[in-house]
């Protein structure tokens, strides 16, 4: 055969699941019992839509509570002030001391720290109302749920999971093998597992830094550009990507001898029809195949049948010649 580079592209599939790119648990910031979850798993929610609803009953006696003493902490602003009006009124006619003046004074500044207290507690009780209504912020659909109406909540538990719109990876289980020989910014390709005509393009997004404890391989996602509708969440795809590029030569595996230990072929001298040894560099190789990286050069004939009965200088006549 003449030998010819190529690129030694070997394939790697892996099997991994379409996940979106980002993820977030839904949680009260307060805890109660959850009487409302209109929404389940599956479902495609707008940013501001009602996810789930706390019962309000303690926090709307809160507030109006709150409010209540808003009015007090009013009407006691009013009442220090126009005693401290009066008291000021006196003073400068010099019908009043200067320690009926100062206790006027304190209680008016007194009635007005209450005052900002009041209006600070009644916002929190507003705030504490509105968080009895758990609300998208951002458009995107259910994945996973984590309570049930009836039950009660805490502060921070997951009560539904919501991946964000907009989009979505491919995560794969790579082994640490994969990873080492894997080249520099590898364009993937994801096809669907049971129609492989629906697929997408992507680059390694992130590359876990620890092992899974179970499995002893990494998590790695892929950032699909433009994933079409069939790559639905949860779906099950297969990576493929070209481990190695660099231009090597494949010969048959009938034509790898050895000299002086090493791996070696046989080469034909064209002008004078006589072979010669010559030692190669495998990079690795099959039952059928060898594939060399170094040793050959494009164009050079190896003999590939017949390699143990030959000798240096030894005199052959190729395939097809007449001479």
């Amino acid at each position: 055969m003449i030998a010819a580079r190529e690129n030694s592209g070997e394939t790697v599939i892996l099997t991994g699941q379409v996940q979106p790119r980002n993820e977030a648990s839904m949680a009260f910031r307060i805890g109660g019992r959850m009487i409302a979850r209109p929404v389940n798993v599956g479902d495609r929610v707008e940013a501001g839509q009602v996810l789930a609803t706390l019962d309000p009953v303690n926090e709307l006696n809160a507030l109006r509570s709150a409010q209540a003493a808003l009015a007090a902490a009013q009407g006691l602003v009013t009442q220090t002030r126009n005693a401290f009006d009066r008291q000021e009124h006196l003073l400068r006619n010099g019908f009043t001391t200067r320690a009926n003046y100062d206790q006027a004074q304190q209680a008016r500044n007194t009635a007005q720290a209450q005052l900002d207290d009041a209006e600070a507690q009644l916002e929190i009780a507003h705030d504490r109302v509105a968080f009895t209504e758990l609300k998208a912020d951002v458009s995107g659909t259910i994945t996973a749920r984590g309570a049930e109406p009836g039950e009660v909540v805490q502060a921070g538990q997951m009560i539904v999971q919501l991946a964000h719109e907009g989009g979505r990876d491919a995560v794969f289980d790579v082994p640490a093998q994969v990873l080492r020989a894997a080249p520099t910014d590898p364009l993937i390709t994801v096809r669907l597992t049971d129609d492989p005509s629906v697929n997408a393009v992507g680059r390694v997004r992130e590359v876990a830094p620890q092992a899974d404890a179970q499995t002893r391989n990494f998590p790695v996602r892929v950032g699909l550009d433009n994933p079409p509708e069939a790559l639905r969440l949860g779906s099950t795809v297969s990576g493929t990507m070209m481990m190695d590029t660099t231009p090597v030569i494949a010969i048959p595996a009938t034509a790898l001898t050895t000299s002086e230990q090493s791996p070696a072929v046989w080469i034909v001298d064209p002008t004078t029809s006589t072979v010669a040894l010559r030692n190669v560099d495998i990079v690795r190789h099959d039952p059928a195949t060898v594939v060399v990286s170094q040793g050959l050069d494009t164009g050079e004939i190896v003999v590939t049948a017949g390699v143990q009965a030959l000798h240096p200088g030894q005199k052959v006549r190729l395939l097809g010649s007449t001479k």
